[in-house]
């Protein structure tokens, strides 16, 4: 009986062990299962790629700053190991740094504006101040490129844009189509002619600095032009900086945002994106370079980072834990540049707490229509017993939609270059599945986390409009990106800082 017993004992440890086995192999293949879809995997890479962008409340130029020239401007740099000199040789390098970092992009090439050749510049692009950002931001990729499988990418792209409109000038079309001067009823911040202007944009180029081998840069400016910035952020002026720093062959890179609005430049925004690095991005109907060497496509990919929220911009700041956008018409068609019928869709998860849901049973037009739990059942927003109200902030439908279920809410017309769909959700239980914060305050000031959501499967349960009959669009999000976006509030500041950004997608 006792040897009976201790075989059963050995079975049992047996089958326990392969058990364990069994499910660190699985656990690990599950994990190999996903590959990155971004150029620098997880931002470790000691060679840094990124760029920036600017857009007034169109996402256009507009019209460019002295400071700056085209506001486009990028540093990308190489690392490596300095080799001792010869006698009686002259080298133009700290002899003290056993590297060398070779600048990609030079300050030329940054302070380049409208009516300056360069190479690859088509001439119909030369003197039109749209056209020649979006080709002075090819050639910054062309410089930027690095080789990879299955594509090359360029850069990170740091996004900014102001909200202020000046309705008189006629410089916005509406949902695509190009209109005339109007009064504004108080919409649009704007304190009268040149309201829109673009940013000072200055650069420091990243240095490695001694003596613990920190690698360190930044990018800063402000909307007030005549702003004095060389006592920082002082007095009543807009401000924006993206500092990034890492240790040498160690972790990631450690992007540090700050943005300060003014009583001038109320409606702000900055944000870190991976966009795609051919054809367009979100909001962006030029061709465009980024991050994203594979396009992220739902229900299949999650987005991994760290995030420390540190200021949080006031109560009206739109703080994005996770922006998504993308274009497709309302027929489910891709978008082809034509910006009468295509459609930018974002989806926005806001985490400041003091954002509340202006969805409710009595307010059904900023609803969705209906909302898709995770084990796909639907629920009618005319359903107040099951309808999550809580989850929903915003939704607004496009200005080009025919076929819209009322009530509805049609989305700002000239924000975009085209018709846009907006749908803004908030932390509730019914993300939780997905990885996303369930209750106010999670991922907030004091809360800082890495975070791993399923913003693929997430994305494919959201509404978004198409006409009816028509064959569903495939989802894939040509930018992926957080940031704040501080809305019509003067005097407020935000500062965060992000690292370790990945997107995962499913091995092929």
């Amino acid at each position: 009986m006792a040897k009976q017993s201790k075989i059963s004992c050995c079975f049992l440890v047996f089958v326990l062990v392969n058990l364990i086995f069994c499910n660190v192999v699985l656990s690990v293949r599950a994990e190999n299962e996903f590959i990155s879809a971004v150029g620098d995997s997880g931002m470790r890479r000691d060679n840094l790629r990124v760029a920036i962008e600017s857009w007034n409340q169109c996402n256009e130029v507009g019209e460019e700053a002295l400071q700056t020239g085209s506001p486009r401007a990028a540093d990308c740099f190489d690392i490596y190991k300095a080799t001792p000199q010869p006698q009686g040789e002259v080298c133009f390098c700290n002899q003290q740094l056993p590297y060398v970092l070779v600048h990609r992009v030079t300050e030329q090439d940054n302070k380049l504006r409208m009516g300056e050749p360069f190479f690859g510049l088509q001439a119909e692009s030369q003197f039109n101040v749209d056209l020649y950002a979006a080709e002075k931001e090819l050639y910054l990729g062309f410089k930027c490129q690095v080789e990879d499988t299955p594509n090359p990418w360029q850069f990170w792209m740091i996004m900014l844009k102001s909200g202020n409109m000046d309705t008189y000038a006629a410089k916005c079309p509406k949902n695509g189509h190009r209109v005339g001067p109007f009064p504004d009823q108080n919409t649009f911040p704007c304190f009268g002619k040149g309201c829109m202007n673009q940013p000072s944009i200055y650069h420091d180029y990243t240095k490695l600095q001694l003596p613990d081998m920190t690698l360190k840069g930044r990018f800063f400016g402000s909307w007030d032009l005549d702003a004095d910035l060389s006592r920082g952020m002082v007095g009543n002026i807009s401000y924006h900086s993206v500092t990034w720093e890492k240790k040498l062959g160690e972790g990631s890179w450690v992007f540090h945002h700050v943005l300060r609005t003014s009583a001038k430049y109320p409606w702000l925004m900055l944000y870190l994106r991976s966009d795609a690095t051919h054809g367009f991005s979100g909001g962006y109907h030029y061709p465009t370079r980024g991050m994203s060497k594979i396009i992220p496509e739902s229900p299949n990919f999650k987005v991994r980072f760290t995030l420390n929220v540190i200021k949080g911009g006031g109560p009206s700041s739109q703080f994005y834990l996770m922006d998504m956008g993308s274009c497709w018409k309302n027929n489910g068609k891709p978008c082809d540049g034509n910006v009468t019928s295509d459609v930018t869709r974002y989806s926005e998860m806001i985490i400041n707490p003091n954002t509340t849901s202006w969805c409710h049973a009595n307010n059904l037009n900023v609803c969705p229509p209906y909302h898709t739990f995770p084990n796909g059942t639907r629920v009618h927003r005319n359903d107040a017993a099951r309808f999550p109200y809580a989850a929903y902030h915003l939704y607004c439908s496009p200005g080009n939609g025919e076929h819209l279920e009322a009530p509805f809410n049609l989305c700002d017309p000239y924000s975009n270059p085209q018709p846009q769909e907006i749908l803004q959700i908030l932390p509730h239980p019914v993300w939780g599945e997905y990885g996303y914060p369930t209750k106010q305050g999670e991922g907030w000031i004091g809360d800082p986390r890495t975070w791993e959501l399923d913003v693929g499967r997430l994305s494919q349960s959201l509404y978004f409009y198409q006409d009816p009959g028509t064959p569903p669009a495939r989802r894939q999000w040509m930018s992926i990106d957080l940031g704040v976006e501080i809305f019509k509030d003067p005097d407020q500041v935000a500062e965060w800082t992000l690292s370790d950004f990945d997107i995962l997608v499913p091995k092929q």
